[in-house]
């Protein structure tokens, strides 16, 4: 399998499919998943002719179980060491979630010519804690009830948040169980201490300089029924940080849109990387 190794001796499982020679979208996986998370996107695009990248996060899937680095900018700095090994170039970064925020700092961050578009999908982007300047966002308590279920009963919490995730929960939903397990399949390939340890990372890095910084052409999806991160303090306050961003939210869609919607986000994703 293909790694590279970090600065501090951390291996970095990615998949690399596709042409080594055509256009490039690399994909940026949600917390606590792996890059088998965006399975259905890149099987999509390497048939439409792109080179599809997609990485573990550290502590995350097949990558390794490190005690530290569990923070955005390290976060980053894998993804800049990956970039770098392979000399990604005008590469298009699609980052759901946790990704969603991994896409927005590295891009605003990242060297010249590496970077031709950015895609933000349910991402965590601005800030998702409630703080002084953000009284509308989700309370610490919230966030505190994930460190200590993640840390004692991860495998029952972790079977458990696929419902709200993907919106099943929501009446008449059609509840697909193989979909939900294959979520936890991907959860428990991970650390327990970097998945606790990443919580601080993605509910309380505030992002509102990164979405300022990007100059690339940017896209926002959100899904308006999102349970996880809503949308009125995530998804609209980014594409308002963006210069020239365009935003899509979609009416009662669920974070995990991008695998119970897959056939929509990918439609949307294609016309705006071809456009």
């Amino acid at each position: 399998m293909p790694f590279i190794t970090t600065a501090d001796a951390t291996d970095i499982f990615y998949k690399d499919w596709g042409a080594k020679d055509a256009p490039v979208v690399m994909f940026h996986h949600g917390w606590p998943l792996s890059s088998d998370d965006w399975d259905a996107q890149m099987i999509a695009f390497v048939q439409k002719g792109y080179r599809v990248i997609a990485h573990d996060r550290r502590g995350h899937g097949r990558s390794t179980q490190s005690a530290g680095g569990h923070d955005m900018d390290s976060y980053v700095a894998d993804v800049v060491a990956l970039t770098d090994a392979l000399d990604l170039r005008d590469a298009v970064h699609v980052g759901h979630s946790t990704g969603g925020g991994e896409v927005a700092r590295y891009v605003a961050r990242a060297k010249p010519g590496r970077v031709g578009k950015a895609v933000l999908v349910s991402a965590v982007a601005p800030i998702m804690v409630r703080t002084d300047a953000n009284p509308d966002g989700v309370p610490m308590e919230v966030f505190d009830m994930v460190r200590e279920q993640t840390a004692t009963n991860r495998a029952q919490f972790y079977h458990d948040f696929t419902l709200p995730f993907f919106g099943y929960n929501r009446e008449g939903a059609a509840v697909k169980e193989a979909v939900r397990l294959n979520w936890w399949r991907q959860g428990m390939m991970g650390s327990a201490l970097a998945h606790m340890l990443g919580i601080k990372a993605f509910s309380e890095t505030d992002f509102t300089d990164d979405l300022k910084a990007i100059d690339v052409p940017t896209l926002v999806l959100h899904g308006e029924d999102d349970q996880v991160v809503p949308f009125a303090t995530t998804g609209k306050m980014s594409a308002g940080l963006i210069k020239g961003a365009r935003l899509i939210s979609y009416p009662g869609l669920p974070h995990g849109m991008p695998v119970t919607h897959a056939e929509r986000i990918t439609a949307d994703l294609l016309a705006f990387i071809q456009g």
